[in-house]
């Protein structure tokens, strides 16, 4: 099983987020089939004022670049993706082109 914690900033505007998190009560059923068709066994999101982190749990074969070839190659999530770009903003540093950036993992404990 792999974990990632992921980051992303929304436009800080109060209507804005409530319209985004409107929106992530009920995900349509092609993005969520998606997702899940990509390896990823659990997704959680996270909100602080306007600053997400999104978990991934996901399966020993998932990756990112056949997930992001997936969604290039799938018209509802460009659709959904598209529509979440009126919401999102780029956390400054992010690579040109991404939307979400990998947090890198600085501490772990464990019993």
């Amino acid at each position: 099983m792999q974990r990632f914690i992921l980051l992303l900033d929304l436009i800080d505007d109060l209507e804005l987020i409530r319209q985004y998190e409107k929106y992530h009560e009920s995900i349509p059923t092609e993005i969520q089939e998606s997702i899940l068709a990509s390896g990823i066994e659990s997704m959680k999101m996270f909100r602080f004022e306007n600053r997400l982190c999104m978990e991934i749990l996901a399966n020993d074969d998932f990756n990112f670049a056949q997930k992001t070839k997936m969604d290039a190659d799938n018209p509802a999530v460009q659709a959904w993706e598209t529509l979440m770009s009126n919401y999102q903003l780029t956390i400054p540093g992010t690579p040109q082109g991404v939307k979400w950036v990998l947090a890198n993992p600085i501490f772990s404990l464990t019993k």
